[in-house]
């Protein structure tokens, strides 16, 4: 039978995630973690909340990133309600100015 994921599963995963200080650790951890297609889809809503946060249309976006309608349908969402894109994507903008 399969072991159900806990609330205490979830946060030992979150806080692994807050450990990590360095984008090649982050990138081992994820390559053990996940599919290169899971990789790939997170890293296209990433790119999809900044064009949308830039102000580009649906099509624009679809164009740029070829995710699913529905997935794009979800990240709008997030960006517009959710806080963790706008949190984290201004941050590492600030990064890349520095």
């Amino acid at each position: 039978m399969p072991q159900k994921i806990s609330e205490e599963m979830l946060e030992e995963l979150y806080r692994l995630f807050a450990e990590i200080d360095n984008p090649d650790d982050f990138r081992l951890l994820l390559d053990d973690l996940c599919t290169y297609k899971e990789i790939e889809q997170m890293a296209g809503r990433i790119a999809a909340a900044k064009l949308f946060m830039e102000g580009k249309t649906y099509n624009q976006v679809i164009e740029a990133t070829n995710i699913s309608s529905a997935t794009l349908s979800r990240v709008s969402r997030c960006v517009q309600r959710g806080a963790g894109y706008r949190k984290f994507l201004s941050k590492a903008g600030n990064k890349d100015e520095n």
